[in-house]
């Protein structure tokens, strides 16, 4: 069972906004390291961003910086994604997944057990 679980996903048109939330259950985040990943339909799954609790670090892909921000609320445990000016090819399902480090290759969070049901994002007009 993944240690942590996503929500927040839904329909929205292009250039709209959403908020994902990632919270863990029997534990705190501090210390860990969470990190987004989507798999759209028919692509390989890809790193979207990523939050080193320890320090505040955060690492984004390309394709999302200056639109998508992470960051750990500490009053709910819970680490968002908020993703603005949302774009058709934003579509996918979106992973939040935990870790010692932000790790590039999804394979490591494969052995880890790490991937979870995710939460749906559709963009579409």
């Amino acid at each position: 069972q993944a240690p942590l679980v996503e929500s927040g996903g839904g329909l929205v048109q292009p250039g709209g906004s959403l908020r994902l939330s990632c919270e863990a259950s029997g534990f705190t985040l501090d210390n860990y390291a969470i990190a987004w990943w989507r798999q759209s339909q028919g692509k390989e799954r890809e790193g979207v961003s990523c939050i080193r609790l320890s320090d505040g670090t955060t690492d984004y892909a390309d394709f999302v910086k200056g639109r998508f921000t992470i960051a750990k609320d500490d009053n709910h445990d819970t680490v968002y994604l908020q993703m603005n000016s949302l774009k058709p090819e934003d579509t996918g399902t979106y992973y939040c997944l935990i870790g010692a480090d932000c790790y590039r290759d999804s394979r490591t969070y494969d052995a880890l057990g790490a991937w979870g049901r995710g939460t749906l994002v559709t963009v579409s007009p």
